[in-house]
């Protein structure tokens, strides 16, 4: 089965590093031309030259609309939309009484603001060519209590696969694919990595083992499936929820 996006443009946030930044490469690969989206530096994306680069907060409306409107300006359209921001913010798992409202809406404003304002910016114009695809980064978090302990975090991914849902019903009759990814432990970033040496040896080695394949995720697992989904291979999949975890005892 050959995938190819030859020609398409698509819209990647969170695209700075780790999971994101995999995601562009593997569009690239496939053919796409993307625009990286995040509110920090791309510098690790400067020497791809499919690439454009957006910087700016994609947890405010009206931050995350002017960056999307620069988007399609650069582009012309945007055949896909593949949000992969979102993360810990920094936070490590606390006792539920010391989560202050800030910590509670800076994870939600990264994992779920920023997912519903970009769909929202784009969903117009995919909606008037008649197709699109849409692909949330979730988590296994978002399916279960999450081993990060942030009470936020599970909640936020949660609330990602149900926004993911949603949309699929919306958008599903404008020709609009709407699926999400739920990656397992990942060492992509230096919060993951700080994450995973947080759990100490014997933990490590719990949660090794409880997977079927006996080894952590790469972020290249999960932008191969987000490609897929992108792809016109999976033109009749959507409101799915595609669980890329090596499986779980």
């Amino acid at each position: 089965m050959q995938v190819t996006l030859e020609g398409k443009n698509f819209a990647v946030t969170g695209a700075a590093q780790g999971i994101g930044a995999a995601i562009v490469r593997g569009l690239i690969d496939a053919g796409a031309h993307v625009a990286a989206m995040d509110i920090d530096a791309m510098d690790a994306l400067a020497d791809l030259a499919s690439v454009t680069r957006h910087t700016g907060d994609l947890g405010s409306r009206d931050s995350a609309h002017a960056l999307c409107a620069e988007v399609l300006t650069r582009h012309g359209h945007i055949d896909g939309l593949i949000t992969a921001a979102g993360g810990v913010r920094g936070q490590t798992g606390r006792p539920l009484e010391d989560i202050t409202e800030a910590d509670w809406h800076a994870i939600f404003a990264a994992n779920v603001d920023a997912a519903m304002w970009c769909a929202q910016a784009f969903a117009p114009q995919m909606k008037a060519r008649g197709a699109g695809r849409i692909v949330t980064i979730s988590s296994g978090a978002g399916l279960k209590a999450s081993l990060t302990g942030i009470q936020a975090y599970a909640s936020a991914k949660h609330a990602l696969i149900g926004l993911t849902k949603q949309l699929a019903l919306e958008l599903g009759p404008h020709g609009i694919t709407v699926n999400s990814v739920a990656p397992g432990f990942i060492l992509s970033n230096p919060a993951t990595e700080r994450q995973w040496d947080a759990f100490g040896p014997e933990r490590q080695k719990q949660i090794v083992g409880s997977i079927h394949m006996r080894r952590l995720g790469r972020a290249q697992d999960i932008a191969d499936a987000v490609t897929f989904l992108c792809s016109d291979r999976a033109a009749w999949i959507t409101g799915q929820t595609l669980q890329v975890d090596g499986g779980h005892a």
